[in-house]
């Protein structure tokens, strides 16, 4: 038989896993998600928030649901306010924001009285202060405003995230060198020393300008 002279070249094999995961990384609603957890992290990048950091992480649980309840109030109104964004006089828009963010922090303090009251005892007037923090006003007037719901709502979430994860981690080093326990949980040896300036606001100044010099020592871009 007369030979063709045809070439036949193998097709590579690309692993799906790796192709949909390259997608993923590229897809706006992962960059989105994630750069609230470090690129823009709220505390470590911006530095937003501090009276809560400063205020009430003197142990984990307490930063963890002052964490969360921000988040609950970041990731609410900046739904809502994308959803209305389209009828908001500009005029009165920032007027219209904190309305909506003053009813969800009312809502988030009635409800860790009525459910969590010995948190909401501990967390003190520092709820109801979360309506004047400027992560979430931030996020409704950079974001939420001029972006559709899916994406606002994927915003907040790694912003709201980021906080939580930075407030428990400056919880957990006070609580540990304050008192030798993490989350209640003792973890220290019976010889511990508590570190008494730890659970007091310099501890909270110094533990913040610690972690502050390591996330961006880690996060430095290489010359």
């Amino acid at each position: 038989m007369a030979e063709t002279g045809i070439q036949v070249q193998a097709i590579p094999m690309v692993k799906p896993g790796l192709s949909l995961w390259h997608k993923v990384k590229k897809s706006r609603s992962y960059t989105d998600l994630v750069r609230g957890l470090w690129a823009d992290n709220p505390t470590y990048r911006m530095v937003l928030g501090m009276c809560p950091t400063l205020a009430v992480t003197n142990t984990a649980v307490n930063s963890v649901a002052m964490g969360l309840a921000t988040m609950s109030v970041t990731i609410f109104s900046s739904v809502a306010i994308s959803i209305i964004r389209r009828i908001i006089p500009r005029r009165v828009r920032l007027a219209v924001f904190m309305i909506i963010i003053a009813t969800l922090v009312t809502f988030v303090d009635l409800f860790f009285k009525a459910v969590l009251p010995d948190i909401s005892e501990a967390l003190g007037a520092y709820v109801g202060l979360i309506i004047t923090n400027c992560i979430i006003l931030g996020r409704a007037e950079a974001f939420a405003s001029i972006n559709k719901p899916w994406y606002s709502f994927l915003d907040a979430l790694g912003v709201g995230l980021g906080f939580t994860a930075s407030l428990t981690i400056l919880g957990m080093v006070r609580e540990f060198l304050g008192f030798g326990t993490i989350f209640y949980q003792e973890v220290a040896g019976a010889g511990w020393t508590d570190w008494a300036i730890m659970i007091m606001p310099p501890g909270a100044f110094l533990t913040l300008g610690v972690l502050y010099g390591i996330f961006n020592s880690i996060s430095k871009p290489k010359e």
